[in-house]
């Protein structure tokens, strides 16, 4: 008697990562996640590295541990993977503020959001 293995998630030629908590609106995050989208990892992580945008290293960070799972996990290949998804979410909302003139309360909006990349082995066509 044991426990039943859950099925997987994601497709047999597919491994996925998550990265929750980052200190980023979901719009900004959006911006360097459609950077990505599409492109083989190789190409994403040059284009990543290079990236002037601060988010760009934890969406890196993702990216390598996306990589990581295909190849210890899912034996993929590394070579044939592409960035077939990224996709961003809502996490939680700081609240702070400011006080303002005539007793008023500046709100200060803090968001977090959340990066979901999957990566996928793409057989190479001659």
């Amino acid at each position: 008697m044991g426990k039943v293995k859950n099925s997987r998630r994601v497709a047999e030629n597919e491994a996925m990562a998550k990265a929750k908590m980052l200190r980023t609106s979901p719009q900004k995050l959006n911006l360097v996640a459609a950077m990505i989208r599409g492109k083989k990892v190789d190409k994403a992580l040059a284009d990543l590295t290079f990236s002037k945008k601060r988010i760009a290293e934890d969406v890196k960070k993702c990216l390598q541990s996306a990589i990581a799972n295909a190849e210890n996990n899912h034996n993929l290949d590394v070579d044939e993977l592409i960035v077939a998804e990224a996709y961003v979410g809502k996490n939680l909302t700081m609240k702070r503020g400011r006080p303002r003139a005539r007793g008023r309360f500046g709100k200060i909006m803090k968001p977090f959001s959340e990066l979901t990349i999957l990566v996928r082995q793409v057989e190479e066509q001659a």
